[in-house]
């Protein structure tokens, strides 16, 4: 049995319909959730005067739960698909989930 993942992904707004669609196309995904976030950092050189002013950068995260081996693979595509886009991802083992009736 394969272990089971959480697939963090931080896109910009800019892209956000794009992986939107992509993410939907694919049949290993079952269901996401997309959020709005501030991004903080110290990468100013890569921010516009507004976001340096604000301290902050509007992105979307999306997160997949997912068997881990789907969501390397799924990773995979979107660093060819997406490449240059300036996304930020993350891989987490889940330890538990499951709903609460």
């Amino acid at each position: 049995m394969s272990k089971n993942c959480l697939f963090n992904l931080v896109v910009s707004p800019a892209v956000e319909d794009s992986i939107t669609d992509w993410l939907l196309a694919h049949a290993a995904v079952s269901g996401f959730s997309s959020h709005s976030i501030a991004g903080h950092g110290s990468s100013e050189h890569s921010m516009t005067l507004a976001e340096q002013v604000a301290g902050q950068r509007r992105q979307i995260l999306f997160q997949l739960y997912l068997p881990c081996d789907q969501a390397r693979e799924l990773l995979e595509g979107i660093k060819r698909d997406f490449h240059g886009s300036g996304m930020h991802y993350w891989l987490l083992p889940l330890l538990e989930s499951g709903h609460v009736d």
